[in-house]
């Protein structure tokens, strides 16, 4: 295409007939290039063209099937319901693009576009809404209104714009949505799943399921906070300052463009008073000026001025309120939370509007609308229509959503399978398998019963909780629940109770720290902290296949604990020889005295000389860490590695050993500069101290390598739950 788009016109005008011949492989039109490309003012003018040739006044407002539409539509409109090889209109492409110019100059043209479907039943509405344009949609919401809106609104899969719009991560689109076409709270698409099932299987989209470094996550703290918009402002000023600063020192201001006789009156008394050889600082000061003003830019770039990580941090947690506000509001419009009604059997949306609403939900934390933060269509009713006024083929593939799979099911599962529609869990179990404390807690405040759901594998919210890893969950069912006798007492179909659930490993593996050790470590604070939470034999014994949980863990964890020898010998192997090496030199330094001795008294001759006592006191404490070190490692490398002695003997051990072995390098390095400086003190004065850090920092990028190893321990140590870890599930 060469983009000769006036020839186009041209050719547009004189020949009528060729506004229909498609001209790309994909079966497009001239109009299908320009919306594809996001030509406005080109779209706009071949629109208007095709509009001339058939002298198009009126627009059509009903809706319409697309199959039937060449029998009532004059030329120029058939041409803007031309679909290309899988059905999409030029609007489909402008709403799956987002353009809302363009969106609006076709649906203008006639308003049925917006509810044509290509070859996946997916009208331009419906794309609008799954590929997160929110202008796009509330522009075409705006031209057809709530009431056609409702027929454009679903797919041949069942999967409503709701449904899209969540599972895109678009949850500012998925609560306008929401306040638009409340009904679709309550729809289910072909396998059964609402809108809640698909934000319950999200845990990225809320704070507690985001898993975020130590630093990311003081960041994600302070955004918003007051202390950090005053301490940016604070840098902001600070920074503005040392600009006009510096240019007054090194150069005359700028003249205004607004005021040039300002800028020139300052040129002269700058010029004025350097020529007097007066100056507002002495001239050294500018340098201290421009590291002020580097480092306060390097502050607004790293808190989100500029980082591309920062932006992504604040978008994230822009994204986990938005979530938590689309929560609150499916929860509020929920159905009564019964069992037939859960995601296992799906309900035709006419049967679902039959059902009862008992509970009346307070408006307490109820999301406030702004009235005029949502475009509303004048010209269409205030009320929205029941579902029953969807068009017959959307209520075709609702009927088939809701019986299909279950008639299939009955045939096919006669030798006891279970089907993939019985397989489905209800909203609260999938937030609790995946960590998502914020459901949980909503569900239970709205409907206690949902305490007792279980899958089909007999398993409740306890159980599901406990096998998947979910401390926080756990601990907030310990909380919120009164009755645990009959909760956490539950057992599966096959008589595992939540401490066989807590004594298996299985493929699910939340918290990934460096190291097998550190992992068997956490599983067995696992183990012990669900043990530790009900009384004394309050767990059942044994389950079907006569196994008690400590049998379960020890055989579901011989693997892990090989490995974790493995990794522990490799580790104190390592460390060792360093520390046999670090305490070798240290003792060889403490006996050779920077200086020599007096060879009357065998007195150091530099004893009085403050560096001395410094190399004196660095040397032994180099030697004795580093001999601890070497005892703390040959003991890991003589045990014998059983399950207990990886729940605190071996990993404090190693935090003993890495942390002398880091105390003795820092004090080596330290005995090393405080003697070498005897030799270099006349020549280099107060040159030494930037010398001799320039001089340690190889030994400080190794440390800073083992850091979070330590760190590591250092948190499994004193931390009596396992928490899940932040690389167990990127950002």
């Amino acid at each position: 295409m060469k983009g000769e788009w006036a020839e186009v016109f041209k050719i547009y005008r004189d020949n009528p007939w060729i506004h229909k011949e498609k001209i790309t492989r994909s079966g497009g039109t001239a109009l299908h290039i320009a919306v594809s490309d996001g030509k406005e003012k080109i779209v706009e003018e071949l629109v208007n063209i095709i509009k001339a040739s058939d002298g198009i006044e009126e627009i059509v407002k009903e809706p319409v099937n697309i199959t039937k539409v060449s029998d009532h539509k004059t030329a120029a409109q058939e041409v803007l319901w031309i679909g290309d090889e899988i059905g999409n209109t030029p609007l489909h492409t402008a709403a799956m693009l987002g353009n809302v110019k363009m969106c609006k100059c076709i649906a203008e043209v006639d308003k049925r576009l917006i509810g044509a479907r290509n070859q996946d039943s997916e009208t331009p509405f419906f794309m609008a809404a799954s590929h997160g344009h929110k202008h796009a949609f509330l522009c075409l919401h705006s031209l057809c209104g709530p009431r056609e809106g409702y027929a454009y609104s679903r797919s041949n899969n069942g999967e409503t714009i709701l449904h899209s719009a969540i599972s895109g991560d678009y949850f500012d689109l998925a609560f306008q949505i929401i306040h638009h076409y409340k009904e679709l709270v309550n729809s289910v698409n072909k396998r059964g799943l609402s809108p809640l099932h698909l934000l319950a299987a999200k845990p990225s989209a809320f704070r507690s399921g985001s898993h975020l470094g130590r630093w990311n996550e003081f960041i994600y703290h302070c955004m918003n906070s007051v202390l950090l918009v005053v301490f940016i402002c604070i840098l902001a000023y600070v920074a503005r300052a040392m600009d006009c600063t510096c240019d007054n020192e090194g150069k005359p201001l700028a003249s205004d463009a607004e005021n040039p006789c300002e800028g020139e009156g300052d040129d002269v008394s700058n010029s004025k008073l350097k020529a007097q050889g007066h100056q507002l600082f002495p001239p050294n000061y500018s340098v201290c000026f421009e590291l002020v003003k580097l480092v306060s830019k390097a502050i607004l770039v790293i808190l989100g001025l500029g980082s591309n990580k920062i932006r992504k941090i604040r978008e994230k947690k822009q994204n986990n309120t938005w979530s938590i506000q689309v929560m609150d509001e499916l929860l509020k419009r929920a159905s009564m939370y019964e069992y037939e009604d859960d995601g296992k059997k799906p309900q035709p949306e006419n049967e679902a509007e039959k059902e009862t609403k008992p509970y009346a939900i307070d408006a307490g934390g109820d999301v406030t609308f702004v009235e005029d933060a949502f475009i509303e269509d004048k010209n269409q009713p205030s009320s929205i229509p029941s579902t029953s006024n969807v068009s017959g083929a959307n209520q075709d593939q609702q009927i088939t959503a809701a019986k299909g799979p279950q008639e299939k099911n009955q045939t096919e599962n006669k030798k006891g399978e279970i089907s993939e529609i019985d397989k489905k869990e209800s909203p609260i179990l999938i937030a609790a398998k995946n960590g998502i404390t914020e459901i949980v807690e909503k569900i239970l405040e709205k409907f206690p019963v949902a305490l007792h759901d279980m899958n089909y594998e007999k398993k409740n919210v306890v159980l599901l909780a406990v096998e998947n890893r979910q401390p926080h969950v756990y601990e907030l069912l310990l909380k919120k629940t009164n009755k645990k006798e009959s909760v956490f007492r539950k057992v599966d179909q096959k008589g595992n109770s939540a401490l066989h659930l807590a004594a298996r490993l299985g493929e699910h593996k939340p918290w990934l720290i460096p190291g097998a050790a550190l992992q068997m470590q956490w599983e067995i604070k696992w183990y012990e902290f669900v043990k530790g939470s009900m009384p004394f034999h309050f767990f059942v014994r044994y389950n079907k296949a006569s196994k008690s949980p400590r049998d379960v863990f020890t055989e579901t964890h011989k693997d892990l604990v090989k490995t974790g020898g493995d990794w522990l010998t490799n580790t104190s192997e390592s460390c060792s020889v360093v520390a046999a090496l670090i305490a070798t030199v240290a003792f060889a330094t403490s006996s050779t005295v920077p200086g020599g001795v007096r060879s009357d008294s065998g007195k150091p001759t530099l004893e009085n000389e403050p560096a001395f006592n410094v190399f004196a006191i660095a040397s032994l404490i180099a030697l004795c860490f580093s001999v601890t070190a070497v005892v703390m490692f040959l003991a890991i490398l003589t045990s014998r590695y059983q399950e207990r002695d990886f729940g605190s003997d071996l990993p404090r051990k190693l935090l003993v050993g890495l942390t002398s072995l880091f105390v003795s390098i820092a004090s080596m390095l330290v005995s090393f500069c405080s003697g070498h400086f005897f030799v270099l003190k006349e020549k280099l004065k107060f040159a030494a101290v930037p010398v001799y850090a320039v001089t340690c920092l190889p030994i400080t990028f190794f440390a800073i390598a083992q850091f979070p190893l330590y760190f590591d321990l250092i948190w499994a140590a004193f931390k009596k739950v396992p928490q899940r870890s932040y690389k167990s599930i990127p950002i």
